[in-house]
């Protein structure tokens, strides 16, 4: 069985098996699930599921956030939903056109840069490896050594629509080497700009005298194609690919199919290329400068502003999936300016992280925090901050807030004295190489970069020191008030049945053994009948009366469940004496049950009896009895 086999198992089972899933993609932390029917998963039961840190719903996707081995949990899951040659997904149209704009916007994006975002990070560090390396004199930027190097990362960012094309080509359901022959065309060196200016004089201009003025070399059938250089751009050959989907949407089913091998992709590139180079990619690229000189405009207006809503709400993105719409901006900055500020003012947002769990360590003296806390420190200082922020800052509302605050000073100080980055690269850490400015021998811009993280990582530290207040470093107290306390502090459920105790690791249903609906105890009933565990009232009663839902007023959230696949008798054998919605006494009588008839009809009446917001309490303590009666003390729960 393979390392993370057991967990994709449970993943699929809990987003409603195979055939829910219609799309499933990855980022650096996240499955990104598109389901058919998205109110099957429980959220709350698949956050507790053991190596799954929480759950998002963003962007249309059900996302579950894994961590930083989320590629191999991917790699499983793929496995056993058997995805890798799954042709029945629906095709993007279908998933999306049930979503809000914006919601298909996140989408598009993420899926497009999710599957190269780990070579963009690559190829971006062995450029800025490269810059500092020629930096501090190991070899002069005109040696062979620093030529071959920048080819090995610039080749990525030179072919990007290559790139581009494929994940456009997978996405939008065009066959992938149609998508890749259209960012090869785009790339062609003998029609880009650059080779045009330098080989031949222009035929004539277009649109003189306005912002669009633009010099014809060459036509496409007598018609004036604008030239552009489309090496390193974003934006023309998804639009050009997207366009070429429909065409061969329209093609598959108008070809004869003993043609359809070679005359769909053939005209499926001539027609979307030709509309391509003559429209699509003139019109995309004078959009993707215009975003980026806006951007500048409004960098301009206040840098400092900029900077420190950046800052401010980079972490509040990276919660809800959406940080994948700056992405684009950032890629075609870089591509078409040659810098970019806009990733770079978030710089310091992980190394605030960081620090809040170095203080956390520093001061817990919880043994689990600790041990959540060092892999999370460690992960947030090379730039993954989602188990960080999910398993610590988040639920600790204050220190996600404080984060907040201290990044967006510190983006504001890089938008003041305007940070750049100059390459792409990794993240945390290794995003400091790409602000290696390669026209400035002082490293300026580096020396920003680092007094930013300075300044957030102390900022958060102490205010950290000084707002973290630990359980478990409380300071003793007398016995009549550790007695009022812990009255105060504990709910307590009664048992609501007369029988055995079963450990609840070893009841037959992995859904409660393994503990993926909260923490319980199981009875093996010995009389059918049973009670309320405390004061209450009624949530769910299931049609079946198999199973009902309670709530203490002290706010225990309970689910009981008589038996095993007992739903399948449909109700015969229970009787309920309550309804949905009314509120009951501890002892008062809940549900009969036949025991006799319900074995008789091959099913077992153990019974689960589980806290489902478990999160909420410290320690959840069972009782040590073997055997209880109905009205024992079975669970209490410490706040």
């Amino acid at each position: 069985m393979g390392k993370y086999e057991k967990l994709a198992r449970e993943i699929v089972k809990n987003v409603g098996g195979a055939e829910n899933i219609a799309d499933l993609t990855h980022c650096v932390t996240r499955l990104r699930f598109h389901l058919k029917d998205d109110s099957i998963p429980n959220d709350e039961i698949m956050k507790k599921v053991d190596g799954v840190v929480t759950v998002v719903r963003s962007g249309g996707q059900f996302q579950v956030v894994i961590g930083n081995h989320v590629s191999e949990v991917y790699s499983e899951v793929l496995s056993s939903a058997r995805l890798e040659n799954n042709s029945s997904h629906p095709s993007t149209e279908t998933i999306t056109k049930k979503k809000k704009p914006f919601d298909a916007f996140i989408d598009i994006i993420s899926s497009l840069f999710q599957p190269i975002l780990g070579m963009l990070f690559a190829a971006g560090l062995l450029k800025g490896l490269n810059t500092l390396f020629s930096f501090l004199g190991l070899y002069s930027s005109d040696s062979g050594t620093y030529m071959v190097i920048n080819a090995m990362g610039d080749a990525f960012f030179m072919f990007l629509p290559v790139f581009l094309g494929y994940t456009s080509a997978v996405k939008f359901k065009v066959q992938p080497f149609v998508g890749i022959l259209i960012g090869l065309a785009m790339c062609y060196p003998a029609i880009q700009l650059d080779t045009l200016t330098g080989s031949r004089d222009p035929l004539y201009n277009v649109f003189s005298g306005t912002l669009f003025s633009s010099p014809v070399y060459i036509d496409l059938f007598g018609i004036p194609l604008i030239s552009m250089n489309y090496t390193s751009s974003v934006l023309p050959v998804i639009i050009v690919v997207y366009f070429a989907s429909k065409i061969q949407y329209v093609l598959d089913k108008i070809v004869p199919d003993v043609i359809k091998f070679f005359i769909v992709p053939m005209v499926t590139v001539f027609v979307s290329l030709s509309l391509g180079f003559l429209l699509i990619g003139p019109v995309a690229t004078y959009a993707s400068e215009a975003i980026a000189q806006g951007i500048l405009g409004v960098r301009d207006f206040s840098p400092l502003l900029a900077g420190t809503l950046m800052g401010l709400l980079w972490q509040v993105l990276v919660v809800f999936g959406l940080h994948w719409g700056i992405i684009p901006l950032y890629i075609n900055n870089i591509t078409t300016l040659g810098s970019d500020t806009l990733m770079a003012t978030a710089f310091a947002t992980s190394f605030a992280q960081a620090a809040i769990v170095l203080a956390i360590i520093i001061k817990t003296k919880d043994k689990n925090l600790k041990a959540l806390g060092i892999p999370g420190a460690i992960s947030a200082l090379f730039g993954i901050t989602e188990p960080v922020i999910y398993g610590i800052t988040l639920p600790r509302k204050k220190l996600f807030i404080m984060s907040c605050i201290v990044s967006g000073i510190a983006g504001g100080f890089y938008g003041l004295f305007n940070l750049r980055e100059f390459t792409f690269g990794g993240l945390g850490v290794f995003e400091a190489l790409t602000m290696i400015n390669p026209k400035d021998p002082s490293l300026t811009n580096l020396m920003i970069a680092v007094i930013g993280v300075v300044f957030t990582m102390i900022t958060a530290f102490i205010f950290t020191m000084f707002m973290f207040k630990d359980e478990a470093a409380e300071s003793p107290k007398s016995p009549e008030q550790d007695k009022k306390s812990s009255t105060s502090r504990r709910n307590t459920m009664y048992s609501p049945l007369q029988g055995e105790i079963v450990p609840i690791k070893e009841v037959q249903d992995e859904a409660f053994s393994q503990e993926l609906l909260g923490r319980g105890i199981g009875i093996r009933p010995a009389k059918g009948e049973l009670t309320a565990p405390f004061d209450g009232k009624v949530v769910t009663l299931f049609p079946t009366k198999h199973a009902l839902g309670l709530v203490s007023d002290e706010g225990m959230e309970v689910l009981i469940h008589i038996g095993f696949n007992t739903v399948k008798l449909k109700g015969k054998h229970f009787e309920a004496f309550v309804n949905e919605g009314d509120s009951v006494k501890k002892g008062q009588k809940l549900v009969s049950f036949d025991i006799a008839e319900i074995e008789k009809a091959g099913y077992s009446v153990e019974t689960p009896i589980i806290i489902t917001n478990t999160e909420q309490y410290l320690e959840v303590i069972e009782t040590e009895e073997s055997k209880v009666t109905a009205g024992d003390v079975l669970l209490t729960g410490i706040l």
